[in-house]
């Protein structure tokens, strides 16, 4: 005779299987195919996706415990540990919700699930709004994203012409000036906080629960950083130094030259505020809409008011391009102004028989200006050439020969359509 209690175990002990698979699979029917009575909203996915999980994790919890108490009574077992708590199965669930996330349709692996140097491929490719995008999904990919190597990048892709190291001295001075760091994290967000928020998600700055210590923790991007430099040119909230060609819109007495100011990028619009620093009694000049040709890092870490040291007067040709500084007088910075080198009066320019280089007198031309113009030249000492001229006609400064071939092509574009007095 077959003992019957035994058998009436064995039943016990797969009743509960044939009922979590039963309501399982139809619960698994009806959540992929809803009556499609009405269109759904773009979030009843997601609810679908948390309901299985949620529906999947509970009725396992059910299982294991109508399993455990049966195996107690078929095989005698005094005690068996249920592992599986509530907490962690909470946890296990929140967990695969957020991986989900990560996941795509077809599969069931996550970004983080790939290759360190395949995903470091993908972040490096990304542009900077998907950097930002990208650093909103997780605490992972937000330590990843915000990784100085990969805004060196974008940095010097987009603001490498017109940054240098001055504007980084004035970034840092900057940082250290900002004696409340706090107002970045708290109370209303004003100016630059406030524009920031439209590059990375607002969660960034809000308080997250962390389900493990039950507390709040608070991430925010990293301030001394490349990302949060470039953002800050960004938004045009942060003024710094580069230098303007043809200043104040291309007046004709600043034609072909370059004069430092501060300049603010407006993103509307793809252009820069200028601010033209004072001088003597000129007052403080302004200038809105500039492109970027008009605009490029100081070749030299230097001061405006300081005369540049020349190095290249012994390598000066006839038919070389070069910038030369000059200032109307000595209360004035200097611009750099734009010039070839010229043959002397006694040559007749054929190059089989010029010795121009031989001489200790360089003559600069200034082919913008019309031939009778008293800009038109000037002459320095090859040997002995410090500052030069007066108060009637300026005061020239050091020189710079120009050996790349883009520079010299930037001058060209900005050739005045007529040539000046």
């Amino acid at each position: 005779m077959p003992n019957l209690s035994l058998i009436g175990n064995i039943n016990t002990l797969y009743s509960p299987m044939l009922l979590y698979f039963f309501i399982t699979c139809f619960s698994f029917v009806l959540l992929l195919k809803p009556l499609p009575l009405k269109p759904l909203p773009p979030w009843t996915s997601e609810m679908r996706l948390l309901s299985f999980w949620f529906l999947k994790d509970l009725l396992l919890f059910s299982y294991l415990g109508s399993l455990r108490s049966t195996l107690l009574k078929v095989f005698h077992i005094d005690r068996i540990p249920l592992k599986m708590t509530i907490k962690n199965m909470s946890l296990s669930s929140s967990a695969r919700i957020e991986k989900s996330s990560l996941d795509g349709e077809a599969g069931g692996m996550s970004v983080l699930d790939l290759p360190e140097l395949a995903l470091e491929c993908i972040l490096e490719r990304l542009p900077p709004a998907g950097l930002c995008s990208m650093a909103g999904v997780c605490t992972s990919l937000r330590e990843r994203c915000v990784s100085d190597h990969l805004w060196e990048k974008h940095m010097k892709q987009k603001w490498g012409r017109v940054i240098g190291p001055a504007a980084y001295r004035e970034w840092q001075w900057h940082l250290a000036s900002r004696k409340d760091l706090g107002s970045y994290k708290q109370g209303k967000p004003k100016g630059f906080t406030r524009l920031l928020s439209m590059f990375w998600p607002s969660s960034w700055s809000s308080p997250k629960a962390d389900p493990i210590n039950n507390s709040k923790q608070r991430s925010s991007l990293p301030v001394n950083s490349i990302m949060s430099w470039y953002l800050a040119l960004e938004t045009g909230k942060f003024w710094f130094p580069a230098q303007v060609f043809n200043r104040e819109n291309g007046h004709v007495g600043f034609m072909l030259s370059c004069y430092d100011a501060n300049l603010s990028y407006d993103p509307g619009t793809d252009t820069f505020q200028v601010r033209y620093p004072p001088h003597g009694r000129r007052a403080i000049a302004t200038e809105s809409g500039v492109p970027w040709e008009r605009l490029r890092a100081p070749p030299f870490d230097t001061s405006p008011h300081d005369l540049h040291i020349s190095d290249c007067l012994n390598d000066l040709r006839p038919g070389d391009h070069i910038e030369i500084q000059w200032r109307r007088n000595k209360e004035f910075p200097y611009g750099w102004w734009y010039g070839v080198v010229g043959h002397l009066e006694s040559c007749d320019g054929n190059e089989n028989y010029c010795r121009c280089h031989n001489s200790d007198t360089v003559v600069l031309e200034f082919h913008q200006y019309t031939p009778d113009s008293r800009w038109r030249s000037t002459a320095v000492n090859r040997k002995e050439h410090r500052e030069e001229g007066d108060e009637a006609d300026g005061f020239y400064g050091g020189i710079r020969k120009l050996y790349n071939n883009e520079e010299i092509s930037r001058w060209k574009r900005l050739w005045p359509t007529e040539v000046l007095e």
